[in-house]
């Protein structure tokens, strides 16, 4: 089963185009959507789930219609939103039993095997007695997977899902992910680049609704290699350089400036050339697209 997107297009009334013409196809295994905040993810995210509806364009899951079928794509898709609220005073099992009855779970005893090995699965089950409200950001996290993952959905979109997860909770979540994409579509939309340099096989690069480049991360790190330099300036030096070069990032050390530069060939003087990496190519991207990111 494949995701088809086609030719999706997105105005919102204030005159935004969040989506311009949006064409993907994506199969199993983890999908990364890259991109700056306002870049048009979460808006590809909410009609891909069927929560918005596009100006023009379609979107098949399989031989399913998602813009048309919207019950039908309810039943096989696993949705994790940028902001998951809760219910308070509710422990994980009553509110994941709540979750899988809505998703047409009505045996109670297959509701509970299924609730308790998503529990198990996610790490939660020693805590399944305390109010989800409780939870630390990553356990909150956590349970927005086991309830996505309720009857085994087909499609999984988890949208910004490590934002503000500390290391150790980060790294519990990717094993999350990776074990799941092995048999299921997972969109993971983020503006984390190594989120998706850890996780996924393919990535798209989305910048002011368009996508602006397609491909795998090793695939696109080589093509960027022997076009990345890197030179140390005086802070003074730096506004220079964003004139003359294509700077994609800067970073400040011991006083100076490490000015990263995109190149086909030496910039200048003093210039060296370095390894290239995911968040090179990220930046060369989006500011090759936007000067204003720069």
């Amino acid at each position: 089963m494949e995701l088809e997107i086609r030719n999706i297009t997105k105005t919102y009334a204030n005159g935004l185009k969040a989506l311009d013409h949006i064409n993907l196809t994506i199969g199993k295994g983890m999908f990364g959507l890259l991109g700056p905040n306002g870049a048009g993810k979460s808006s590809l995210m909410r009609t891909i789930a069927g929560l918005q509806a596009p100006d023009a364009g379609e979107i098949f899951l399989g031989d399913l219609n998602a813009l048309t079928q919207k019950e039908e794509l309810r039943k096989i898709l696993g949705y994790l939103p940028q902001d998951f609220g809760f219910y308070p005073k509710v422990n994980a099992v009553e509110l994941l039993n709540h979750f899988a009855i809505l998703k047409g779970i009505s045996n109670r005893k297959d509701r509970k095997e299924i609730v308790d090995g998503l529990l198990h699965q996610t790490n939660l089950y020693e805590a399944r007695k305390r109010n989800v409200s409780e939870y630390s950001g990553g356990m909150r996290q956590r349970f927005g997977i086991a309830q996505a993952l309720l009857g085994n959905p087909k499609l999984i979109i988890v949208d910004e899902p490590t934002a503000g997860l500390d290391p150790m909770e980060r790294n519990r979540f990717h094993n999350l992910l990776s074990e799941i994409g092995e048999n299921t579509i997972v969109i993971l939309s983020t503006h984390i680049v190594d989120d998706v340099k850890n996780l996924c096989n393919r990535l798209v690069i989305l910048n002011s609704g368009q996508i602006i480049l397609d491909g795998t991360p090793n695939g696109v790190i080589e093509d960027f290699q022997g076009k990345i330099w890197k030179k140390q300036l005086d802070k003074p030096d730096v506004e220079s350089a964003k004139a003359h070069f294509h700077v994609i990032s800067t970073h400040v050390t011991d006083g100076k400036v490490e000015v990263r530069v995109f190149s086909e060939n030496q910039p200048d003087t003093g210039y060296i050339p370095v390894e290239s990496n995911l968040e090179d190519v990220y930046f060369s991207s989006i500011t090759e697209k936007s000067p204003a990111h720069v």
